[in-house]
């Protein structure tokens, strides 16, 4: 299951999650039977009015999407999707005009955070001024605070931090993303740390003298990379205790062992990983640490159970007003059905008895879908709601015109 097959009709949707319930022999997904058939009821049950800010999405540039960096998102999204990379043109399936149809028509979506791959300058899907082109170009189309945007940094590349200062002055990134994988095979270079001495440190220091405290880090969803483990994020987040640490899809492993209840004498693996490095660091819920969702979630929606123990298992170490959405759309299409699926699925009461985890009230979903990340990233909640109830999406439509006419914005 993949988000194509549940766009076209959320009766859709709720014929499959309930199919879900049946395999698994719980109601992780709370929908109605009247909502395979009824389209109202399907509505009512997949529905709802919260605000959603999506704080990890992509696109290609259409200049690469024959280049390295686009058969290398094409490979992730095969490892985590391969039925959506059966159904996928190439990179040119994954452009800005379908970034704007998925993420701003297609989906619920108030507001979007784009952010890139891993490479150095052009040799990423994205790079730095052409990420910042694109919210400059959906700001003044009238799409006015529809997108965030954070800069690409390699800190373990020679003057990267010294550029730091110029990539604020050009391109005001709300916060920084960073793939401490990066260079992990490459020759003379390696993967690095956010807590050691050489790269890390210094540049979580750099982060807070140029007063951007926002660290947005890969970690997980990695081919069990070493350094792509979040165990260095207790430590580094102990250590700046004023920076924001978002640990992108929260440590989650499509390969190896599948997610159960978090095994305090090991092994760890997966976002067990993430809550041995809190637990060990003395990192406690409510912290600097948030952990998000994107690709994470996808993979989890026809896992009910697996998913069950790593939204109770964040939920306990991060807390209801640290876990963020993000669903690192357009790599799935739409992501109005994971934001359906979200609005659907409980901890069963079962597993809150015997592990400990909290309920996912419609509260905590509120905080998870937006409200935690309104605040980490100091949106105004009543204006993004405003912006929602006026908007025709006139703004996306230029946009693509412009895409068309212009090409990539840069």
């Amino acid at each position: 299951m993949y988000a194509a097959d549940l766009l076209a009709d959320r009766r859709g949707s709720a014929a499959l999650l309930r199919a879900l319930n049946e395999e698994h022999s719980e109601e992780f997904y709370v929908v109605s039977e009247a909502a395979e058939s009824d389209a109202d009821a399907a509505d009512a049950d997949l529905g709802g009015d919260q605000l959603i800010v999506d704080v990890q999405t992509h696109y290609v540039a259409q200049e690469r999407h024959t280049q390295p960096s686009a058969q290398a998102v094409l490979a992730f999204i095969r490892s985590v999707a391969p039925e959506r990379f059966g159904d996928l043109n190439g990179a040119a399936g994954l452009s800005f005009a379908e970034y704007l149809r998925f993420v701003f028509v297609e989906s619920e979506t108030d507001i979007a955070l784009l952010t890139a791959a891993p490479g150095e300058g052009d040799h990423n899907i994205l790079t730095n001024p052409e990420i910042a082109a694109t919210r400059e170009l959906l700001d003044r189309l009238g799409g006015d605070g529809r997108l965030l945007h954070h800069s690409i940094v390699h800190p373990n590349v020679a003057g990267e931090l010294d550029r730091m200062p110029d990539l604020i002055d050009r391109f005001s990134p709300i916060g920084w993303k960073v793939y401490t994988l990066y260079g992990e095979s490459s020759e003379g270079r390696r993967g690095w740390r956010l807590d050691d001495d050489e790269t890390g440190l210094p540049f979580l220091q750099r982060c807070e003298d140029l007063g951007v405290p926002i660290v947005c880090a890969h970690k997980g969803l990695s081919s069990l990379a070493p350094t792509g483990s979040p165990s260095d994020i207790g430590p580094a987040a102990k250590a700046f205790p004023a920076l924001s640490f978002l640990v992108y899809h929260s440590g989650y492993e499509t390969e190896g062992p599948d997610e159960g209840p978090y095994p305090v004498d090991g092994p760890w693996h997966g976002t067990d990983r993430l809550v041995r490095s809190l637990l060990t660091a003395g990192v406690v819920p409510g912290s600097n640490v948030y952990a998000e969702l994107g690709s994470t979630w996808f993979a989890l929606i026809r896992r009910p159970a697996e998913a069950a123990h790593v939204l109770g298992k964040l939920l306990l170490a991060v807390g209801e007003d640290n876990v963020l959405w993000g669903s690192d759309s357009i790599w799935y299409e739409s992501p109005q059905p994971l934001i359906d699926a979200f609005r659907a699925f409980q901890i069963p009461e079962s597993f809150q008895e015997r592990w400990g985890y909290p309920a996912l009230t419609a509260e905590v979903k509120e905080k998870v879908l937006g409200l935690n990340a309104a605040r980490v990233y100091k949106i105004n909640v009543d204006q993004a709601r405003a912006r929602r109830n006026n908007d025709e999406v006139e703004w996306v439509r230029s946009a693509l015109a412009e895409f068309r006419r212009s090409g990539t914005p840069s």
